[in-house]
């Protein structure tokens, strides 16, 4: 299966590798961040890459950086990686990585919620509230909110599972000016990025930003946003509430790796070789409805 599972550039140091993305120091201010066609479920890193995934990935979290540019700063430098690698690193960073500043990350998932579904809706129908917020009586999955809630939890290490937390807790941990500015922030780009989906046929029932300090304590949006991975993106034309529409993203594997019997720890299930194409054609469709 094509795909580019590992990075091993000759020119800079790595110095992390997450479920999808892999670090290398360019020097104390700067990082090359470059998305791999690695794809994790239910937090485990599955063997088998989904084909040109960072790529696309790559693509649609530009084309948001630049879109959202002027509600929030981002991590981007505004150089190419290209230059920051030497001739033979080239074939591992064109179209899959970024030079991005090296800020302070905030050490909360910065979560918004549009529509009452997965694991909001587990906790909404167990206690009516979803992260501490009590909502509405009545509400039926995949039903549209009033209004979109910030649901934030804690950022796991790799293999960890990310823990909700409520809006009390993320004060606690990063304090009450600092949680009231990411909470406002987020849901002012999930707002925007809604609105815009809307217009090319696409629904964003929730999605998950990551934030960072910049020297001078600027919150810098980074990392990733609003791509397949890290937000639910139904179909507008398929969507009826009370029942969770297909998505464009990776639900596809998690439902076929759910009629294997894995218990969900590692190692998974070898991906089989339809799954994974028909993955990355959601994955390419959901760029080409956003970008054109």
């Amino acid at each position: 299966m094509d795909g580019l599972t590992t990075t091993n550039l000759n020119s800079l140091k790595k110095i992390y590798s997450g479920k999808v993305r892999d670090l290398y120091e360019i020097d104390d201010k700067r990082m090359l961040m470059i998305a791999t066609d690695r794809l994790s479920a239910f937090d485990v890193i599955l063997n088998e890459p989904i084909p040109a995934k960072g790529k696309i990935l790559t693509a649609i979290s530009n084309f948001w950086f630049d879109k959202l540019k002027d509600l929030v700063p981002s991590h981007f430098t505004g150089e190419q990686a290209e230059d920051v690698v030497s001739a033979e690193d080239r074939p591992q960073v064109e179209g899959r990585a970024v030079v991005v500043k090296r800020l302070k990350p905030v050490p909360v998932e910065a979560v918004v919620r549009g529509y009452i579904v997965g694991g909001g809706w587990k906790d909404y129908k167990a206690t009516g509230a979803v992260s501490g917020i009590t909502l509405p009586a009545g509400l039926v999955e995949a039903q549209k909110l009033p209004e979109p809630i910030f649901t934030p939890s804690t950022k796991a290490a790799v293999g960890d599972h990310d823990e909700p937390i409520s809006f009390a807790q993320t004060c606690d941990l990063i304090g009450a000016e600092l949680a009231a500015k990411v909470r406002d922030t987020a849901i002012k780009l999930y707002l925007a990025a809604s609105e815009y989906a809307a217009t090319r046929g696409i629904i964003i029932a929730d999605t998950k930003f990551e934030f960072g300090l910049d020297e001078d304590g600027t919150l810098c949006l980074m990392d990733e946003a609003l791509t397949p991975d890290s937000s639910r993106f139904w179909p507008a034309d398929q969507y009826q509430p009370g029942s969770n529409p297909p998505s464009y993203d990776k639900q596809f594997v998690r439902d076929w790796l759910e009629t294997t019997g894995w218990n969900k720890t590692p190692p998974a299930p070898a991906l089989p070789l339809e799954v994974a194409e028909k993955t990355a054609a959601k994955y390419r469709e959901a760029l080409e409805k956003l970008t054109g």
